[in-house]
C-alpha cells in the first residue's frame, strides 16, 4: 500500500486552515453585499472588512488605517517600490539600495526602475545569506531614494537585521521597505521596532487564502494611489474588495498571533532533528544561517546527487519538496540566492528546500530523513 503524500513545501504556500475556511464561507455565499454599498447588505460586509483590517494590523503591530489589502505579496512589493521611488524622484533622489538575494517581486521591480533612470545597488551577503548593516550604510548616497531588504529569505530562511538597518536609515531620513512575505505569521514583527516605512506580506504564506496580499504604509507617508477609480482602500487602491479573502486574511492573522510562539518552538525542534539526521550523509552541505533563520526551512544539497534526481526520487517516495522559490520553478539557472552566498553553480544546482508546517508530524520528518538517507546510500 502506497503512503499518503507528505507536503513539505510550506515556504511556497500553506494549506488553508479549516478555521479560516469556516469564517470565509458566509462571505462567499449569504453575505454577498458590496462593502461600499450603504444598505444593510453592504454594511455587513463593510464591518467584516474593518474587523479583518484590525486583525491583520495586529500581526505586525500596526494601526488598522496603515493596512492596505492587495491581490498578492508581489503586488504589494511593486506598489511600495514604485510609489516610493516616484515620490522620492520628484525630490531628486534616483538611487535604490537592495540586496542580491531578494525575491523576484523586488528584484524585477528594481530592474524596471533601472530602465527608468534609477541606479540600483545590489548589496552582497555573507555565506549565511545575511547582509551587514555596515554595508547598507556604506552604500547610501545623498540621492538614495529608498532601501528595500527582505525580512527573511524564502529559499534559505536567513533572517535579516532589519531593526538595525531601520535605525540607521531613520537618522538619514531614507524610507525602508521590507518584503516580509516569508516571515509574516511565523516570527514576531513590529513595524515600529523594525523601523520600516512599508512592509509587504501575503495571507497564503500563513494558512490564509491565496489572492490576498497586504501592504503596510506608515502613517504620514504620502504615496500615489496604485489604482484610480473608486474610493476603496481609502482612495489608494480602487476596485471592489475581495471580502471573503480579506476576512480569511484577518482570521489567519489572528490564529498566527495566538499560535506563533508554540509553533516556532515545535518547528525548530523538528528542523534541528532533520538537520542532525541528514548531517550524517557524506558530502551534504546545508545553506543559510544555522541560528538566525526561520524555524521550518532547511536548504541542503548532496555532493554527487543532481537536484532533479533527488526531487524526482523524493516525489516518487511521497514527499513534496522544492528546488527553491516557487516563483522560479522551471528555471534552469542556478539559484541567485545561493550564488550570492558564495556557492558555485554546481553547488547551487543540487540544492533543495524542505519547509515544514502546521500539519507536519514528527513521524513525517523521520520518514523524510529515512528516504533521503536511503537515496543517498544508493548513490554513494
Amino acid at each position: 500500500m502506497s503512503r499518503v503524500p507528505v507536503y513539505l513545501d510550506h515556504a511556497a504556500t500553506t494549506p488553508l486552515d479549516a478555521r479560516v475556511l469556516d469564517v470565509m464561507l458566509p462571505y462567499l455565499t449569504a453575505v454577498y453585499g458590496n462593502p461600499s454599498s450603504q444598505h444593510a447588505f453592504g454594511q455587513e460586509a463593510r464591518r467584516a472588512v474593518l474587523r479583518a483590517r484590525t486583525q491583520t494590523a495586529a500581526l505586525i503591530g500596526a494601526s488598522p488605517e496603515e493596512i492596505y489589502f492587495t491581490s498578492s505579496g508581489t503586488e504589494s512589493d511593486n506598489w511600495a517600490l514604485r510609489s516610493i521611488a516616484a515620490v522620492r524622484r520628484a525630490a531628486g533622489c534616483r538611487h535604490i539600495v537592495t540586496t542580491a538575494i531578494e525575491h523576484a517581486a523586488v528584484r524585477e521591480t528594481c530592474r524596471m526602475l533601472e530602465g527608468r533612470g534609477f541606479s540600483v545597488t545590489y548589496l552582497p551577503v555573507d555565506g549565511a545569506g545575511r547582509v551587514a548593516p555596515s554595508a547598507v550604510a556604506a552604500a547610501l548616497r545623498t540621492d538614495t531614494a529608498l532601501v528595500s531588504i527582505m525580512t527573511a529569505n524564502n529559499e534559505v530562511g536567513t533572517i535579516q537585521p532589519i531593526a538595525e538597518i531601520g535605525a540607521l536609515l531613520r537618522t538619514r531620513g531614507i524610507p525602508l521597505h521590507t518584503d516580509a512575505v516569508q516571515a509574516a505569521g511565523h516570527i514576531p514583527l513590529d513595524v515600529d521596532m523594525l523601523g520600516v516605512d512599508a512592509l509587504s506580506f501575503s495571507a497564503h504564506k500563513f494558512y490564509g487564502p491565496k489572492g490576498i496580499g497586504v501592504l503596510y504604509i506608515r502613517r504620514g507617508m504620502r504615496l500615489p494611489p496604485l489604482l484610480y477609480g473608486g474610493a476603496q482602500e481609502r482612495d489608494m487602491r480602487a476596485g471592489t474588495e475581495n471580502t471573503a479573502g480579506i476576512v480569511g486574511c484577518g482570521c489567519a492573522a489572528e490564529c498566527a498571533v495566538a499560535e506563533m510562539r508554540a509553533e516556532e518552538v515545535r518547528l525548530r525542534a523538528d528542523t534541528e532533528l532533520l538537520r542532525a539526521r541528514l548531517g550524517t550523509i557524506d558530502g551534504i552541505a546545508f545553506h543559510g544561517d544555522p541560528q538566525t533563520r526561520l524555524a521550518g526551512i532547511l536548504n541542503f544539497g548532496i555532493k554527487g546527487m543532481a537536484q532533479d534526481t533527488l526531487l524526482i526520487r523524493l516525489d516518487l517516495a511521497g514527499f513534496a519538496v522544492s528546488a527553491g522559490s516557487a516563483c522560479s520553478a522551471g528555471a534552469v539557472h542556478p539559484s541567485h540566492v545561493l550564488r550570492a552566498m558564495g556557492c558555485t553553480d554546481e553547488e547551487a544546482q543540487r540544492a533543495i528546500r524542505v519547509s515544514l508546517g502546521r500539519q507536519t508530524k514528527r513521524s513525517d520528518v523521520d520518514a523524510f530523513a529515512d528516504a533521503v538517507l536511503q537515496i543517498a546510500s544508493e548513490v554513494h
